[in-house]
């Protein structure tokens, strides 16, 4: 795998395209009995997938299923950085959770509408256990600030080369947010992908958007984070 990887990837991906409570003594142990009226919490999964939007939610954007079949990597322990401040990039620009997650999710999005054709948004939901989500956009801060001049993001023996990094101005959105640009090269054309990441609570989100059949044709490109869709998202997170 050679520099050109993430770019193939991004091909390939395009095309795819408790409530707490006492309960009654029961007799017999002494034990308190279950409350009818008790709140039983949704699995992290659960969680996640009533926090993803809808279609209903983003009516002009098609939504699917990710698949990784063509991504880098399958997890993220199989990715690191030539620069390890750098990680928590290369994780977020492959839609991999950073840190130690209980559960992620991640899912597409496309709009044939005019300037937006063959750019592809990606939104990634991960929850943590209480108290982590801060270390991860706190990492995040740190990488964007450390890795101006680019990275490598490795698997194996393949590499995914981005040229450079910024930070970038984005959206207020839940308890704190981050966003940046990163750079590559594909066919000597230039592309620059957006990020930004997202905290609500114990949940972190990470909407990232590139064009695929731009760098199909070796067209530069900018696929910038569709508005609406941020803004739908960031209101499902609170």
């Amino acid at each position: 795998m050679n520099r050109s990887t993430h770019a193939l990837t991004l091909l390939c991906l395009a095309a795819v395209a408790a409530c707490g409570g006492g309960g009654e003594s029961d007799n017999s142990t002494g034990e308190p009995r279950p409350s009818a009226t008790r709140t039983e919490q949704p699995a992290p999964a659960e969680r996640l997938a009533g926090l993803m939007v809808t279609p209903a939610e983003v009516k002009k954007f098609t939504l699917q299923e990710y698949d990784d079949e063509f991504a880098i990597a399958e997890s993220s322990s199989e990715l690191s950085a030539d620069k390890p401040a750098c990680a928590p990039l290369a994780l977020a620009l492959n839609q991999l959770p950073p840190g130690e997650p209980q559960a992620d999710l991640t899912r597409v999005l496309n709009s044939e509408s005019e300037g937006l054709t063959g750019a592809h948004t990606y939104i990634t939901l991960t929850t943590y256990a209480p108290g982590k989500a801060q270390a991860v956009l706190a990492d995040v801060k740190k990488a964007v600030a450390a890795c101006g001049d680019g990275f490598t993001a490795k698997r194996g023996d393949g590499n995914s080369v981005y040229n450079s990094v910024a930070a970038e101005d984005t959206i207020p959105a839940g308890d704190e947010t981050a966003g940046f640009t990163a750079t590559m090269s594909y066919q000597g054309v230039s592309h620059t992908l957006h990020t930004q990441v997202v905290r609500a609570g114990d949940v972190v989100g990470v909407y990232f958007s590139a064009n695929g059949l731009a760098i199909a044709n070796a067209r530069p490109s900018d696929a910038k984070l569709p508005t609406t869709v941020v803004e739908a998202q960031n209101a499902k997170l609170g």
